[in-house]
């Protein structure tokens, strides 16, 4: 019992621990965002490395939640008699919901798994602390630019993901299956409000694009400077980021709709 109590006792201590260290972490990457933004070289080649390179995955991924939404979509309007809306049906998944969420998940897969390990490495080979005993500020010189441009490639794959799924659902919905085509624009137009839905869909991009981006570089920065200590912490990156916007996203969506 007593040994029950002290392990309890120790992890709970652990994890307040990560819970301070990650708070204050977070503050000073805030407070970092001027000097930052002002060296946007740094920044640039950062957005660079994570949207680049993450738009192959994005724009594919796109394409065929697109077709699927096409397809189940109007299998679905089929019934009642409202295959016309399939445009609009597309469209509000996508912006709305599917758009942000997933390309979270992928941005976390791919951008924050890459964080990670790059960050780990630093400090197993011993570059961050290097950077401390020439008196630079790893935060603000390695994980403040990463963090920013996180921020900043999160909205754009997510608005490249509903506009490539949109064109997947065009293809499935009046191409294959031969939806009257001015239906299909004409009631996305009509039904897609640029505020309510395209607005909400942006703020959830950039809530999970703080979310993941700094769960990553959080990850990458305590990790044991081991082989396997890097490894755990690229691994609880996919996890804790996924979790974390899955759970984001239920809340966000509670918020935006009861308002």
């Amino acid at each position: 019992m007593i040994d029950w109590l002290a392990n309890l006792g120790a992890s709970t201590r652990e994890q307040l621990a990560h819970l301070g260290h990650g708070t204050r972490l977070f503050l000073k990457l805030l407070t970092l965002a001027v000097s930052t933004l002002r060296r946007f070289g740094l920044v640039r080649d950062q957005i660079h490395f994570l949207g680049n390179h993450s738009l192959a995955i994005i724009s594919v991924s796109g394409l065929f939640v697109g077709f699927v939404l096409g397809l189940q979509g109007y299998y679905t309007l089929q019934r009642y008699g409202s295959a016309s809306a399939l445009g609009l049906l597309v469209a509000l998944s996508l912006v709305r919901e599917l758009g942000p969420v997933v390309t979270a998940l992928l941005f976390a897969g791919r951008a924050g798994t890459s964080l990670t390990a790059e960050i780990g490495l630093m400090k197993a080979g011993e570059q961050l602390s290097a950077m401390d005993m020439m008196a630079v500020d790893p935060v603000k010189r390695i994980l403040a630019p990463r963090f920013w441009a996180g921020i900043i490639t999160m909205p754009i794959l997510a608005a490249v993901f509903s506009a490539v799924g949109i064109l997947g659902g065009w293809v499935v919905g009046v191409v294959m299956i031969g939806v009257d085509p001015g239906s299909f624009w004409g009631q996305m137009q009509g039904g897609v409000d640029v505020w309510k839905d395209v607005g909400n869909g942006v703020v959830k991009s950039l809530v999970f694009g703080i979310t993941v981006t700094f769960v990553a570089v959080y990850q990458g920065f305590q990790a044991l400077p081991t082989p396997e200590g890097v490894s755990r912490a690229t691994t609880r990156t996919v996890v804790v980021a996924s979790l974390a916007v899955l759970g984001l996203d239920f809340i966000l969506t509670a918020l935006m709709f009861s308002i």
